[in-house]
């Protein structure tokens, strides 16, 4: 298997950022360079995305998963922290119930346990047809203004643009696959985890009912609602939602060895 692209940044601690729909590890940017003081900060580009985007897409989520794990095997990494942001989440959540004894603590950002995404400000039928009538970069240009309260105003719009123009067709259309056939509300139970849930109260891509199934249904979740945020709290918001990874992570905690 073709080895997935990544930037890695930091030592101690292992921790791994997965991106979502039409991203990349770009859109992390102002994480590792925050949390690479701290940790040993992995951002891998998904299969058919930035890149990434010459190897072939999974069509399922625990697909996505292995290759991850795969990659992460690759680099020696034994255990880590993980956060997962929009599919990139629910490759997280299917990641921590399949490997329970490498994922140490999770971060859910922006995400669901339900692949439809219910109250979405499109189905995923809509999608995946708007793909095929007006092409993949306009369906980027509209998808990317969705996700931040200022729409195409705001200032990471141009980067979200650019990475979901690095993607390829394949990849497009393989994930909105995967999001119809995945299901992980049976999971959440099994996850242990110590877990966060994260979501600007603006987010058009998951409604309320995601973030509550996951702080409900994860035993011992935790809870951030970021407000006056839309679905990339990490781009409009970066040093509060670096300091609610922070806080949940415990950097500067005695017990976990940090300063």
């Amino acid at each position: 298997m073709t080895q997935l692209a990544f930037r890695r940044k930091g030592r101690g601690r292992t921790l791994v950022l997965v991106h979502g729909y039409l991203g990349g590890s770009a859109m992390w940017t102002a994480q590792i360079d925050r949390l690479s003081a701290h940790f040993d900060v992995i951002a891998p580009d998904l299969a058919g995305f930035a890149d990434s985007n010459r190897i072939e897409a999974p069509d399922s989520i625990d697909g996505h998963g292995r290759m991850i794990m795969d990659f992460l095997d690759s680099l020696g990494v034994k255990e880590f922290d993980l956060i997962g942001h929009s599919m990139g989440g629910m490759i997280a959540q299917q990641m921590a119930f399949d490997f329970p004894d490498k994922v140490t603590s999770l971060v859910l950002f922006g995400t669901g346990p339900v692949g439809v995404l219910p109250g979405r400000f499109e189905t995923v039928e809509q999608s995946r047809q708007r793909i095929r009538t007006e092409g993949l970069e306009a369906t980027a240009r509209r998808i990317a203004a969705t996700w931040f309260l200022n729409g195409k105003q705001a200032e990471a719009f141009p980067l979200c643009l650019e990475l979901g123009k690095q993607a390829s067709l394949q990849a497009a259309f393989a994930s909105l696959k995967a999001w119809e056939n995945w299901d992980g509300r049976e999971n959440l139970k099994s996850i242990s985890a110590r877990t966060l849930v994260l979501w600007g109260d603006h987010d058009r891509s998951y409604q309320w009912s995601q973030p509550e199934a996951l702080w409900k249904g994860i035993p011992g979740a935790s809870l951030s609602v970021v407000a006056n945020a839309a679905h990339n709290v990490h781009l409009e918001k970066p040093a509060l939602f670096n300091m609610i990874v922070e806080d949940f992570l415990g950097v500067g905690s005695p017990e976990n060895g940090m300063s």
